[in-house]
């Protein structure tokens, strides 16, 4: 008889102070599917991201302890852990402060101020001491107003770099094949951008999982992306011979996948590099080399030695370190320190790797740059990373214990996502400046032009999800989302790079205009942009916004030929992924492309008489013109669809059904391509000329 009691207090809402203290440590009580809904979240997710933030409200008399010392610490505190001063504009944190505070302002660089005027940008220390004696100190971010302007219109590629083979290449796209498209596509294509997949670290072990949004760090670059044979010392090795036959599997593995139809095998490239990256490693430095490696290993300082200390615990223990013995899950136990010690060639192995990775990476944006490009490469930050990873054993403290980061249910997922990630805690990045996010921004910007985020509303709130529970037992989290902003455009701007915001999907009301006023682009995605205030038909190009990356698809969406052709939808038949009737799936669809062929057509973008006589080529290029008809600041072109490539690099809702994140560039009959036959395909020539060749297809000055 107890069980429908439990069962119904597990989905209760939260009573009114259990809303209260909620509402005080940012964690949300509803959210809202549609504009016209509001879901209540249960008191059990309620109570247990509490829980997450350390917060005890787990029986009513914890309960009433919790929000009566909440309230009094909000009363009496002086100053948030971080402040945030935007450039020339009111600090309203400071307007609350008592007649007669002083204030005492230490820079980064050590210079003393009692006053804010002039400050230059950067995370400083600010105290505060009112006139009854109380003190509090703060971490100041000082931020540009917003980002600098955007040079300029500019077009680029897309591509998730594993996919993109060259004859050089160890079986899956590497750092030496991204040098050689930016040189290719700058210097005759005249792009402005290339845009890659996240390249953070994975998590080793067989099998690795494949997907590049859930690496073991996001600090860090994964080195199965180097080009080997570039690396300095490789032609210095010992063992020539063994290094021959590594070749020589390497090219074996690389047939398997353009010629005979086989997947990419991530962990069968990194075997082999890993062998032959032993034997280059063992090589000795010369004196230049030897310097600019002790100074890479100065400047990222501990994180590096984290990083390198839990990939060689990894090789010994396996890669959940929440298995290891118990001494060597905290990175600053007695037992670390002499395990670090007893691997120090293994940590040091790691570290190198770290430090090739990151020269190839800055190779190729200085490729980029030299080919002509305005932008460069243009690098993906992932939403998060794996709960067993190398990040989560290093920064233990400022990641949510027991929560997972997905979203709630909405009309086109009924049962939400949990898609597996930790979450920062808000209330830890806060008390340290966000010192973890300054540091992972300063990583990521060292090769990049600009910074693809994804999932770019995570810095405003996200969706917790506890542990054992489905995502619909989830609630939102809220993050300061002004001072993830400031350090964000403060450390773009010292980068000189650009920021693009994935902003995809369910959009809290407000965030994508506080991202335009902080200079941060967003995305349009064509198939997206209709008129749902209006009469739901395609969005006219004039009416697109202009701060964004307007593209035809992404790595999540089916190829434009397959949205033309209406192949995507016979795909997720096969799969058995439709939740309705076939045939009423493909007219949906063709609906949707004939609208779009009919918008194409009435502005003259399709050859043919109305378009009738245009081919999926023809048809393709017009997508494009269409996009350059829009004010966007940046358009991107989907590599694949210069070729004519018809496969999904990723399916979502799928895992074994298909092989994501597996498959190599194909063209059109599904033949996989090498970058080099890109690089000579009429058919990728043509559709490229249309971008570069603006001319009547430009929106008009001020667009």
């Amino acid at each position: 008889m107890t069980a429908p009691r439990e069962e119904a207090a597990h989905h209760q809402p939260p009573g009114e102070e259990l809303s209260r203290l909620a509402e005080l440590h940012g964690v949300a009580t509803s959210y809202s599917p549609s504009p016209d809904r509001t879901v209540p979240a249960t008191a059990t997710a309620v109570t247990r991201a509490l829980a997450a933030l350390g917060v005890d409200a787990s029986t009513p008399q914890a309960l009433r302890t919790a929000l009566a010392d909440r309230e009094r610490h909000l009363r009496e505190r002086l100053l948030p852990p971080t402040v945030v001063a935007w450039s020339g504009s009111p600090v309203p944190a400071l307007t609350a402060l008592p007649d007669g505070t002083r204030l005492h302002v230490t820079t980064e660089e050590g210079a003393t101020r009692t006053s804010l005027d002039g400050l230059p940008p950067g995370v400083h220390e600010l105290t505060a001491t009112a006139p009854d004696g109380r003190t509090a100190r703060s971490h100041l971010v000082v931020a540009p107003p917003r980002l600098p302007s955007v040079p300029g219109r500019s077009h680029g590629l897309l591509v998730q770099l594993y996919s993109l083979l060259s004859s050089r290449s160890w079986g899956m796209g590497d750092l030496g094949d991204l040098a050689e498209l930016t040189g290719w596509a700058g210097r005759d294509l005249g792009v402005g951008f290339v845009q890659v997949n996240p390249l953070h670290a994975a998590v080793p072990g067989t099998p690795t999982d494949p997907s590049p949004y859930r690496p073991s760090s996001r600090r860090f670059p994964d080195p199965v992306h180097l080009r080997v044979e570039d690396v300095p010392e490789y032609a210095y090795a010992d063992d020539q011979e063994t290094l021959r036959s590594l070749r020589e599997r390497a090219a074996r593995l690389r047939a398997a996948v353009l010629e005979k139809g086989e997947l990419i095998d991530r962990d069968a490239v990194w075997d082999l590099k890993r062998q032959a990256l032993e034997l280059v490693v063992r090589v000795p430095l010369g004196p230049g080399r030897h310097a600019a490696y002790r100074a890479f290993l100065a400047e990222q300082g501990q994180a590096l030695e984290d990083h390198a200390t839990w990939y060689a615990l990894a090789e010994v223990h396996g890669s959940d370190w929440t298995r290891w013995p118990e001494g060597l899950r905290d990175p600053r136990s007695a037992e670390t320190a002499r395990a670090r010690t007893e691997l120090r060639d293994r940590v040091d192995f790691h570290s190198r790797l770290a430090w090739l990775t990151d020269t190839q990476l800055t190779d190729a944006q200085r490729a980029a740059r030299e080919a002509g490009m305005a932008v460069g490469i243009v690098h993906d930050l992932a939403v998060g990373v794996h709960p067993e990873g190398a990040d989560t054993w290093a920064q233990q403290e400022y990641f949510a214990a027991g929560m997972s980061v997905g979203a709630p249910p909405d009309a086109f997922n009924a049962r939400g996502q949990d898609w597996g990630l930790p979450p920062w805690r808000p209330d830890r990045l806060a008390a340290c400046g966000y010192a973890p996010y300054r540091s992972l921004l300063r990583a990521l910007f060292r090769s990049a032009g600009a910074l693809r985020i994804d999932h770019v509303m995570g810095l405003f709130r996200l969706w917790w999800v506890p542990q054992g529970e489905p995502p619909t037992q989830g609630t939102y989290v809220r993050y300061d989302a002004e001072a993830m902003l400031a350090v964000l455009v403060l450390e773009a701007s010292r980068a000189g790079a650009m920021v693009i915001g994935e902003d995809l999907g369910t959009v809290e009301p407000g965030v994508r205009e506080r991202l335009r006023e902080r200079g941060v682009l967003g995305t349009s995605v064509l198939w997206f942009e209709r008129d749902w205030t209006g009469d739901g038909r395609p969005l006219p190009p004039e009416s697109w916004r202009a701060d964004c990356l307007a593209t035809a698809t992404t790595h999540d969406l089916p190829p434009t030929a397959a949205r033309l052709t209406g192949e995507h939808v016979e795909l997720r038949d096969r799969l058995g992924l439709l939740t309705r009737p076939l045939d009423v799936e493909r007219a949906e669809a063709a609906a949707d492309t004939a609208e779009w062929r009919e918008e194409l057509a009435r502005l003259g973008l399709l050859t043919g008489s109305g378009g009738s006589g245009s081919s999926e080529e023809d048809e393709v290029q017009a997508v494009h013109r269409f996009l350059l008809r829009t004010p966007a600041h940046m358009v991107g072109v989907w590599l694949p669809d210069g070729v004519g490539d018809r496969r999904p690099q990723n399916l979502p809702g799928t895992w074994d059904q298909y092989p994501n994140w597996r498959l190599p560039v194909a063209d059109a009959e599904g033949r996989p391509v090498t970058l080099e036959e890109v690089a000579a395909s009429p058919r990728m020539r043509a559709l490229m000329e249309v971008l570069r060749s603006r001319g009547e297809d430009a929106p008009p000055a001020g667009g």
